[in-house]
């Protein structure tokens, strides 16, 4: 049975919304970040990454810049810059990308059901990379990153959804990378009551993207009920705020490989030791992508490849049958020598978004070589997560991205 509730969103002014709304604070490293703010100062990067308004060298992990996050929100909520509604509801977050639309429902998840795991996971986090977000939330008092979660879809909901988007929405605008990004308030009590009633007979929810800020979320609020002293249970940092998506408006791009070496090999000893696992053909370089599950598409000495596992892996094992397990237990550690695909820097992951000229490129300069994945399924994803077991890294990769800065939730009020 899962748990999720209302809020009383912190939200930009509607006028507002397009400078403000901004990519995850993970997408960018340190210096991508400050380029983003100084081009638009209004960006959501000058909270979620505060050490965009202090000099370059100062400690972006030191707390005079979480405490200039928490003070910038609050300036822009008395400014209002930022609004706060009167009353918890809920939000519908729809966003369409070349033609497709995902439409979200904006609320909090119980920490509880992650503790129990009716919130799942398929990723491994890292204490380190927790540390960071841990500090924002509790410092802030507020979270300001949005949860990617997937359900298995609920007719219910999705009539809420189709009758609510007949209506205005609050906001509508197109980001820079042209997707649209439409928002809407669902404060009708009938409504509310639906919602959360249906997502009580859902069994499971899946973290599609932000492991790491789920983890960081629930330290806070475990944190937070040890040291309140008349704890209910009922306090709003018992919640962290999600958006929540039907697993069959969700669209999943490869997450592709480019590895900046042969280790050694040269490029016929490195074909010649793929031919024990794979059948080898020369691809077609107007149309390289895979067109299913159990090719990889290679590229190697300017020449692309489409490679085809010779013993298909037939394991009722989730992971072990994921062409991402396959590409990694057959090539990349055996034969490129990467052991640590989390740690190795010489391999690069990049997302399916980007063109295949970019990869492409990568392997040119460096020598290397490019693999580019077929997709993994979102039944693959909720398969392992429902075996309590983890994907190698980077074995999805979602777009379009939830954007910050048009949700806040508030953990004390």
């Amino acid at each position: 049975m899962a748990i999720i509730k209302t809020f009383k969103g912190i939200r930009p002014r509607p006028d507002m919304a397009a400078s403000i709304a901004a990519l995850p604070f993970d997408v960018f490293d340190r210096y991508g970040a400050r380029e983003a703010v100084e081009k638009n100062p209004m960006s959501f990067l000058r909270i979620d990454r505060a050490e965009t308004q202090f000099p370059e060298d100062v400690d972006m992990y030191s707390r005079p810049v979480y405490e200039k996050a928490r003070d910038t929100i609050k300036e822009m909520v008395e400014d209002g810059t930022f609004i706060q509604d009167d009353k918890p509801m809920y939000y519908l977050y729809a966003l369409t990308m070349n033609g497709n639309t995902q439409n979200g429902i904006v609320g909090c998840a119980s920490i509880d059901d992650y503790q129990s795991g009716i919130i799942k996971k398929h990723e491994e986090t890292r204490e380190d990379k927790e540390l960071d977000r841990i500090n924002h939330i509790d410092i802030c008092s507020a979270q300001t990153g949005p949860i990617f979660m997937a359900y298995r879809k609920v007719a219910k909901i999705s009539m809420v959804i189709e009758e609510v988007k007949k209506t205005t929405a609050e906001c509508d605008f197109y980001s820079d990378d042209g997707v649209r990004h439409q928002v809407w308030k669902i404060d009708d009590v009938d409504k509310i009551q639906l919602i959360t009633e249906a997502f009580k007979k859902i069994d499971s929810i899946y973290i599609a993207d932000g492991h790491h800020r789920t983890a960081s979320a629930v330290k806070v609020g475990l944190k937070r009920r040890k040291e309140k002293l008349d704890y209910t249970g009922e306090e709003e940092f018992n919640y962290f705020l999600s958006v929540f998506f039907a697993q069959d408006e969700l669209k999943i791009l490869e997450c592709n490989r480019v590895v900046m070496d042969l280790n050694g090999y040269k490029p016929d000893e490195f074909l010649k030791l793929l031919e024990k696992d794979f059948y080898i053909s020369k691809a077609d370089t107007k149309n390289i992508e895979p067109k299913e599950k159990g090719e990889i598409a290679m590229y190697l000495a300017n020449k692309w490849y489409l490679l085809k596992e010779k013993n298909v892996c037939t394991s009722k094992d989730p992971v072990a049958v994921l062409d991402v397990s396959t590409l990694h237990d057959k090539i990349l550690e055996p034969i490129l020598g990467i052991d640590n695909p989390k740690t190795n820097i010489r391999i690069l992951y990049i997302g399916g978004i980007k063109d295949v000229e970019y990869i492409k490129e990568l392997a040119d300069k460096s020598g290397g070589v490019t693999f580019v994945m077929y997709p993994t399924s979102i039944d693959e994803m909720f398969a392992v997560a429902d075996a309590n077991m983890l994907m190698p890294p980077k074995s999805t990769w979602f777009e379009p991205k939830l954007r910050t800065g048009l949700f806040i939730h508030e953990i004390e009020q």
